[in-house]
């Protein structure tokens, strides 16, 4: 069974630039050191390119649509252009819409909003938060986490031929949301086989990119989904934006996700003292108030400079910093990586694990205070499926307690390091030994849970 690939070994490039490459940080233990940002998963640095083009665009800074101004037409212009960029990069079919949007999160909330009457909607537990819960006022069943690509096929279609019967015999209109890349894991699902059995069955597929994007190509019409989400923030775009991409149809006919300016074509004044409201149908009926420029703007340049930079070269080099991290994991007996469908499984560059003996919140505080490491340490906002993948035995309490954690669940919770197009050589290096030193040695400093984090004991 094929899932989305990684690139074979090539010439590895040097990594792309981006904001906060020289910030220094100071450690407990005394001096100073670079800052390695190895929490790419939950928002990725800048791109300089991103940054640049930006700032470039800044002083024409003008509201966008209908504003008669130079800058007023200009913002417009490169507000749409976005757009067009966004669609090229995901290989969107002509009569799709993209839609500019705050987040993952908010796209896919924005669709949940979108469903027709009936529409049941299918959800792995192993899902994102993000695209785990919109779907809470529909027909929604959640299926239990697959532990290969061709048993979450199998699953899929397994509940797809289940459906609800309509009273009128047949089946009304089904969705199934998936995640390309886990944010906890970082293997790759089988997006283009889950889309098949989707569509044998009659049913619409919409994919969660958030994790996928940053990493791989992503084309709608080759994984032939129906929809993809994405956020700007973990594209290496700033700003707070992000993209619903795909089919028009069910975008038209359901109600503006938000009312107001821009979503309406035309308001009238009725005799009763009402108001008649006639709605766009385009990409601007879910885009009222005044949208976001500089947000697309960043995302479509972000879009515009990993294309530039080639997605083989910049594939292959994540695949060498993946191997250099979990090679250097392995070789730690005390360290356990987490992972759905086996060590053999394609990936991007987001590990998760745990430490024997150690709570997580304890040893990610260790990483920041004492190597300048910034990871990121709980459940990441997928609570089923890291509980699924640390089942129900504790790891040692140590000497910072887990907030989250619930009563009984001491420490249930792990680590998470992840990188990018955006990471030198020396940062997953650092890590790597770090893990081993603080393994080996211990903390070199006390540490105390305050406000529910685990920090430096003054």
């Amino acid at each position: 069974m094929s899932v989305i690939t990684a690139a074979a070994d090539q010439t590895v490039c040097a990594p792309l630039s981006v904001l906060g490459r020289d910030v220094t940080v100071p450690l407990v233990t005394g001096g100073e050191v670079g800052y390695a940002a190895l929490d790419y998963a939950a928002s990725a640095p800048a791109l300089q390119r991103v940054w640049d083009d930006v700032a470039a665009y800044a002083p024409y800074y003008g509201s966008v649509h209908r504003g008669a101004g130079y800058l007023s037409q200009l913002s417009t212009d490169l507000f749409e252009n976005a757009r067009r960029t966004v669609a090229a990069f995901l290989g969107c079919r002509q009569d799709d819409q993209v839609i500019f949007t705050r987040s993952t999160t908010d796209s896919l909330n924005l669709l949940a909003r979108a469903l027709p009457a009936g529409c049941q909607v299918f959800v792995f537990e192993t899902e994102h938060h993000a695209s785990l819960l919109p779907w809470q006022d529909a027909q929604v069943s959640y299926l239990d986490a697959p532990r290969s690509p061709r048993q979450a096929v199998e699953t899929l279609e397994r509940a797809l031929a289940g459906r609800t019967v309509s009273a009128e015999g047949g089946h009304g209109p089904a969705l199934v949301c998936v995640t390309g890349a886990s944010n906890v894991t970082g293997e790759l699902w089988p997006v283009r086989e889950l889309a098949a059995a989707a569509h044998a069955h009659g049913a619409r597929i919409v994919l969660d990119a958030a994790q996928l994007a940053p990493h791989h190509p992503v084309d709608v019409r080759d994984l032939d989904v129906d929809w993809v989400a994405f956020s700007g923030h973990k594209l290496y775009a700033p700003f707070g934006s992000g993209v619903l991409a795909g089919r028009a149809d069910w975008l038209r006919a359901a109600e503006p996700y938000l009312a107001g300016g821009g979503a309406s074509r035309k308001v009238t004044r009725r005799t009763d003292g009402g108001v008649d409201v006639e709605w766009h149908e385009s990409a601007a009926r879910h885009e009222a108030g005044s949208p976001n420029v500089i947000g697309a703007y960043s995302i479509a340049a972000a879009c515009k400079a990993l294309t530039e930079a080639g997605w083989e070269s910049l594939v292959a080099r994540e695949q060498h910093l993946v191997r250099t991290v979990r090679e250097g994991l392995a070789e730690v007996p005390e360290v356990r990586i987490l992972s759905l469908f086996g060590d053999d499984a394609p990936r991007v560059g987001v590990i998760s694990f745990v430490v024997e003996g150690w709570n997580s919140s304890h040893f990610a505080a260790a990483l920041s205070a004492e190597y300048g490491i910034g990871v990121r340490d709980g459940l990441f906002c997928a609570h089923p499926l890291v509980r699924t993948l640390l089942g129900s035995d504790p790891q040692a309490q140590g000497e910072c307690g887990a907030p989250e954690a619930a009563p009984g669940e001491k420490s249930l919770n792990a680590i998470r390091v992840s990188f990018g197009a955006g990471t030198p050589d020396e940062h997953v290096e650092r890590f790597v030994n770090a893990v081993r030193e603080l393994v080996r040695e211990g903390a070199k400093w006390r540490y105390r849970t305050e406000d529910g984090r685990c920090v430096p004991a003054v």
